[in-house]
């Protein structure tokens, strides 16, 4: 199976990341995880996309705020699937700024996008990547969806 990569501009972002990581982990899919800012560590990053593929990456997961560069600039060098995690920052409009920096992308370089801090479906998004050619992934996926829809209905019933 591929790892997924889980690239953070900033050790800040840890705590909402995580949750990246831990759906991840749930599903039985490898990952790694490294802080490269796309701004002060530009060398490293572009390394780490640039190879990607070959160090047996199936996706990039990438988490910045504030200019919120970082999944853009990884996916300019790499024609993995990368996937946008905009990030809320204190300074500007709860993350108003990242998402829009990082859904802004030129055509030709495209970034899928996930919700503000939005980690728990970046990792799902991987998954089902993932999961097109890896039917035991995608059967971990159905289970899911079908659990969570049963605890849907089970709420609905209470009401009742």
């Amino acid at each position: 199976m591929k790892k997924v990569a889980i690239i953070m501009g900033s050790d800040s972002d840890l705590p909402v990341v995580k949750k990246a990581a831990d759906t991840l982990a749930s599903f039985s899919v490898p990952y790694e995880m490294h802080v490269y800012s796309a701004h002060r560590t530009p060398v490293q990053a572009h390394e780490f996309s640039l190879n990607a593929r070959n160090n047996g990456f199936g996706v990039i997961i990438a988490a910045a705020g504030m200019a919120a560069h970082l999944a853009g600039s990884l996916a300019a060098n790499t024609t993995l699937p990368v996937i946008g995690i905009p990030m809320k920052s204190s300074t500007f409009t709860n993350g108003i700024d990242a998402l829009l920096s990082t859904v802004q992308m030129p055509s030709g370089i495209p970034v899928a996008t996930v919700a503000v801090d939005g980690a728990v479906n970046a990792a799902l998004l991987a998954i089902e990547i993932l999961a097109v050619h890896d039917a035991d992934l995608a059967a971990k996926l159905d289970a899911k969806r079908a659990a969570d829809a049963e605890k849907v209905l089970q709420k609905d019933a209470a009401l009742q």
